[in-house]
């Protein structure tokens, strides 16, 4: 975890809580009742979701955007942001630690997005088995997160290696 990624997503968790929990929740409230405890103790929080999406733990990060992504982004379907989603600090944090939480497999748009390359390189992947085909059609999410877990270095020598 580098502190430039850990400082983004902690900053992006911060604005999400904002406005979707503690604004709503500002105004619900009596225009006397002061929310800037609540305010000042979810910032805090949103450094530790950081840590713990981004640390070492599988299991804890897991967890943590299952909880993030349930209270941010309540529904009453399985939860299915849109491409542009996945480009985000969370949204990234999310594909790499807990693939897709909705579906076991997502379009050659949706898995580009999510692994940050254009479709023709899912395509590519696809095609080089490095990504799992789903019977169903599109990519499964499962090899879309084992991509995304594989440290860069590798990325680079196995592009050397295939040239």
């Amino acid at each position: 975890m580098g502190t430039a990624e850990h400082v983004e997503l902690a900053r992006e968790l911060t604005r999400l809580i904002e406005t979707r929990i503690v604004d709503p929740l500002e105004i619900l409230l009596d225009p006397g009742d002061d929310v800037g405890d609540v305010r000042e103790r979810l910032r805090v929080q949103a450094e530790v979701w950081a840590a713990q999406l981004l640390g070492p733990d599988d299991r804890l990060a897991v967890m943590t955007s299952a909880r993030l992504i349930a209270a941010l982004f309540p529904g009453d379907g399985p939860f299915d942001p849109p491409d542009e989603w996945w480009r985000t600090a969370f949204g990234r944090a999310v594909a790499r630690r807990a693939g897709h939480p909705g579906a076991e497999a997502v379009s050659f748009a949706t898995a580009a997005a999510m692994l940050g390359i254009t479709r023709q390189g899912v395509h590519d992947l696809v095609k080089r088995a490095k990504l799992d085909r789903h019977p169903g059609g599109g990519v499964t999410t499962a090899s879309i997160r084992a991509r995304l877990t594989i440290p860069k270095e590798q990325h680079v020598a196995a592009r050397r290696d295939h040239h």
